[in-house]
């Protein structure tokens, strides 16, 4: 069979095929294997190396039907039964304490363990939200404090919302703030009430409280509400520890009051109560009797160490619902998600994977390559064989090497791309894993291929 090669924009076609998987992506949608012939792949078929492209079809596939049943339903049918639908969290499988699920919502289902690219200001850096989705990503995060400072969430719900207004239809999780909020802490005055500051951009005063914070969730559209509560940096004393969680408690209270009935909508609850498990487990129970659709736990991934938060893992998941997802905000790098699913996370965030590609950092199977090592200069090796992103499949570290050091923009767009697509297979290797009852085994291949280190430099 005769393939097309496809260049959108000029950029990153399809071009290398290894036995049945063509390798990498074209920007946007991609090449539909299903029209030209080919069946996609399917979630754990296939063998070594799993297929970005599988995970991107099939959900693809699920996108187009939902959007033709929605086109016969036209207009406001549509709207009414997408309103109708609730927020939903089925468990399907459990090895240990990690678990695999499915988080449903009018937008569209999010596969769990998940990771959530970063979109802090209505975008994932350096990559167009197509081919975030061709990652595998099934759900994004928007951030509350910085949407309200520019461009606001007045204009953006004007504009249509969140999701119009940066061209992702899938579900989005918003923050409430609270973590932006502690980042100011010489711009800041914390009462019971919220918390006023000065903007970091020019210095105008604002106020988020628990009200406010709903009222922006709201105005943005957003499929997944986070309560607003207060984190204080790690090391604490235990007395600023509980005095902060308490507050947040109430917080928590004041939020579910001002979310109110939102048909399609989510809230979440943040445990707090730093690295003190009797603290942790007064959140758990505050939060229990108000009663949330999730629950985070918060308050770590705040320069405490991987090993004291690991601790902190070791029982913090199991205080929170088991019926419910539970979500660890802010982490993190690709050893502190294994962790971290080990221990019955379902949902994670972190800004790593973007950041480190537009620095020159990738993360691989084999662990971090830096690409602006002169070692890459004549390498005309894929960064990955393995890796079916357009990154590995249509460019040699040599060349990457060269637009890192020469500060071209494709650099951050190649290598966050690779990483994002690194970050979702990982976590698309852990759902069959756990479905497959072989999560151990898992984490055992995952660190000693890690503790290998990069391929010997030629």
């Amino acid at each position: 069979m005769q393939h097309r090669q496809v260049r959108r924009h000029g950029v990153l076609p399809r071009t290398e095929r290894r036995g049945d998987l063509t390798r990498g992506h074209a920007i946007g949608a991609g090449l539909d294997q299903k029209a030209e012939g080919v069946e996609p792949r399917r979630l754990g078929e296939g063998g070594e190396g799993r297929d970005g492209a599988g995970l991107f079809h099939e959900s693809r596939n699920i996108d187009e039907m939902a959007a033709r049943q929605a086109c016969r339903l036209r207009g406001g049918a549509a709207r009414a039964i997408a309103q109708s639908m609730n927020f939903s969290f089925a468990l399907n499988a459990t090895d240990g304490a990690a678990r695999t699920g499915v988080i449903s919502t009018p937008r569209g289902e999010i596969r769990t363990p998940a990771f959530m690219p970063v979109g802090t200001a209505a975008t994932v850096k350096a990559m167009r939200p197509e081919s975030v989705r061709a990652t595998g990503a099934d759900i994004l995060l928007g951030n509350t404090y910085h949407l309200m400072l520019r461009p606001s969430a007045e204009r953006i719900d004007r504009l249509g919302g969140l999701h119009k207004f940066m061209n992702w239809d899938r579900p989005i999780l918003t923050d409430s703030g609270g973590f932006q909020v502690m980042s100011l802490a010489s711009l800041r005055k914390l009462t019971e009430k919220g918390v006023t500051f000065k903007s970091h951009i020019d210095g105008s005063k604002h106020e988020i409280t628990p009200e406010r914070s709903m009222e922006i969730q709201k105005l943005l559209g957003s499929d997944i509400v986070m309560t607003f509560d207060e984190c204080p940096a790690l090391p604490a004393d235990r007395t600023r520890i509980a005095e902060s969680m308490r507050l947040s408690m109430r917080w928590a209270q004041r939020s579910r009051d001002a979310f109110g009935d939102r048909p399609g909508h989510a809230l979440f609850g943040i445990q707090q109560g730093g690295l003190e498990r009797d603290l942790r487990e007064e959140s758990a129970e505050a939060l229990r009797v108000v009663g949330f659709d999730g629950y985070a736990v918060g308050g770590l991934a705040v320069g405490e160490g991987q090993e004291a938060m690991f601790g902190c893992l070791d029982y913090a998941p199991a205080q929170l619902p088991e019926d419910k997802p539970r979500y660890l905000m802010g982490v993190g790098k690709p050893d502190d998600i294994v962790g971290a699913v080990k221990r019955g996370i379902d949902m994670m965030d972190c800004v790593l994977p973007s950041r480190s590609g537009r620095t020159g950092q990738a993360w691989t199977r084999r662990g971090q390559v830096n690409l602006r090592n002169a070692r890459h200069a004549d390498d005309p090796r894929p960064l990955d064989e393995t890796c079916t992103c357009p990154a590995c499949a249509n460019y040699s570290r040599a060349y990457l090497h060269h637009v890192v050091r020469s500060q071209e923009m494709i650099a951050g767009m190649l290598l966050t791309w690779h990483n994002l697509h690194y970050y979702q297979e990982l976590m698309g290797g852990m759902r069959d894993a756990i479905a497959a009852q072989d999560f151990a085994d898992f984490e055992t291949r995952f660190h000693a291929m890690r503790a290998e280190g990069d391929i010997d430099r030629l």
